[in-house]
């Protein structure tokens, strides 16, 4: 799991909206899951790890309350991850993201 200089890796929580089943993912912003560095992981409940377009996870959900996050957030820090929980982040977090992704392939 990538984390940050601190060992802290940053987490956004998302619900998902009632046409895609109102579950809560975690987005890691700063961790590609593609060689490209498109995509970051992912996390949830069912499925586990995965990639995910940020921007449409955004836009395809809203902020999850720390209540709706609680369990996944338990979940995550149970198998070793330390969390810095954040909104959203900016065009240079995505921007180091693809340039670190590219410079290990």
């Amino acid at each position: 799991m990538p984390e940050g200089n601190d060992g802290i890796t940053a987490v956004i929580f998302r619900k998902w909206r009632p046409s895609h089943g109102e579950g809560v993912m975690a987005l890691f912003p700063e961790d590609a899951s593609s060689a490209d560095g498109y995509f970051c992981n992912a996390y949830e409940h069912v499925g586990g790890h995965g990639g995910a377009d940020y921007r449409t996870c955004i836009r395809t959900t809203r902020p999850a309350s720390p209540a709706e996050y609680a369990d996944l957030k338990a979940e995550l820090e149970g198998i070793g991850y330390k969390l810095r929980v954040v909104k959203r982040v900016g065009y240079k977090v995505h921007q180091k993201r693809r340039d670190a992704a590219r410079s290990t392939t």
